[in-house]
């Protein structure tokens, strides 16, 4: 009788690899080889994460890392309230669950709102990892597109609600978005607003980038009147702090179930590292200077790789609003083979560059082979010689494969 494997479930077969993350392989074997990556793919700043943070870490008190409050360090709960209020978005203690990172106050709010097979409406292009999370929660994303020539603004509100189902149960967006770095408006947002009332749903808001506006002015899902009960922000330190390591994130709802719900997959992980929101409460007390300062260096960063990226040709993309990212159109048939042959068969001046292919911050398939997002964290001065290399990676490619 011939021996058999054990098989994987099949959430587990169904589960998408990051395109953020999957060819890390192949950059790793080229670094092996003396190949310099520059590494667009990924939100990962730069910038060195603040002092006060370090020193904060550095001064632990406690002598035992010890297990500590499923809902989250009382000291960095009450910080969170002081941010948030400087902000203008009024909350108190009870109303935020402390996560491990912004990735698990998504996976959590999902589960608190939906029951296996049920549906979230969300806007594609989106931060890819929502795919991996909805498998995990077993439900179903709806993905409804923007469009680049539109800035990826939401489309007329008929077409949303024409989606709306009995197994609807919320509306996921996030502003500034991933991966397009559009600013959705306070109109777009009452029209949310809107729609959740209207069919008794909850409004999502992931607002990680909120500080990342170089035009425009943000607005929160906390500051929508009338859907107190609706509202649920999702928020996480690690883009605003140069902090992603420290996966230190919250879930915000002034809906007690909602927060009840929250508490109890809190406690099923018993609590999120101690040491980091720690540090975290160091970071909290920043003065807005450090963000306006940082939002100017990360302006002057996206005109550069707009720019750079608008002069290779057949390369489309809309100038962003917000956040660090750029989700640019290119003149191939596949994203995917042209950025694993930017890794294994091309570099120049012993250096080559590392993207994230756009199929995957979609839900509707055959969307984004085209498109990849670009993450500009690098220095300006990187991210010209960065976008030298992919403008003659593309001219390369299209000579040997051909052009769409």
């Amino acid at each position: 009788m011939p021996l058999t494997k054990p098989k994987v479930s099949k959430r587990g077969k169904e589960m998408p690899a990051s395109p953020i993350r999957k060819l890390i392989p192949l950059a790793d074997e080229i670094k092996k080889k003396g190949v310099k990556v520059y590494h667009l793919n990924i939100g990962q700043p730069d910038i060195p994460t603040p002092v006060e943070f370090m020193n904060a870490i550095r001064n632990y008190p406690n002598k035992v890392l010890a297990y500590g409050n499923s809902k989250g360090d009382i000291r960095l709960i009450q910080s969170m309230v002081e941010y948030y209020e400087r902000k203008n978005i009024f909350v108190q203690p009870e109303n935020i669950q402390i996560t491990t990172g912004g990735s698990e106050a998504l996976i959590f709010a999902m589960i608190c709102i939906s029951d296996v097979g049920e549906e979230i409406i969300v806007f594609e292009p989106f931060y890819t990892n929502y795919n991996s999370f909805a498998r995990m929660a077993d439900i179903n994303l709806v993905p409804i597109p923007t469009k680049a020539e539109n800035g990826y603004h939401l489309p007329d509100k008929k077409i949303i609600e024409k989606k709306i189902t009995s197994k609807t149960r919320g509306i996921l967006l996030a502003t500034p978005n991933n991966p397009t770095g559009t600013v959705f408006t306070k109109p777009e947002m009452e029209t949310i607003a809107e729609l959740a009332k209207k069919h008794d749903l909850f409004f999502l808001s992931d607002e990680v980038y909120r500080e990342f506006i170089y035009e425009g002015v943000h607005t929160s899902v906390m500051n929508m009147e009338g859907i107190e009960d609706r509202a649920i922000l999702l928020d996480s330190i690690s883009k605003r702090y140069s902090a992603c390591g420290a996966r230190i994130g919250c879930l915000v709802s002034k809906n007690k179930e909602v927060t009840d719900t929250a508490l109890k997959l809190g406690q099923s992980r018993l609590c999120s590292p101690s040491i980091e929101q720690y540090g975290a409460i160091g970071a909290l007390g920043l003065p807005e200077d450090y963000f306006l300062a940082m939002a100017d260096e990360y302006k002057r960063r996206r005109d550069t790789c707009h720019a750079e990226l608008m002069k290779i040709p057949g390369v489309f993309c809309q100038k962003p609003s917000g956040a660090f990212y750029i989700m640019a159109k290119f003149p191939v048939m596949d994203i995917e083979d042209f950025a694993r042959w930017m890794l294994s068969d091309f570099s120049l001046d012993g250096a080559t560059t590392m993207i994230a292919p756009g199929p995957g911050f979609y839900a509707s398939k055959g969307m984004g082979k085209d498109e990849a997002r670009i993450a500009y964290v690098l220095n300006v001065e990187d991210l010209k010689k960065a976008m030298r290399i992919l403008a003659k990676g593309v001219e390369q490619y299209k000579k040997i494969k051909g052009k769409s």
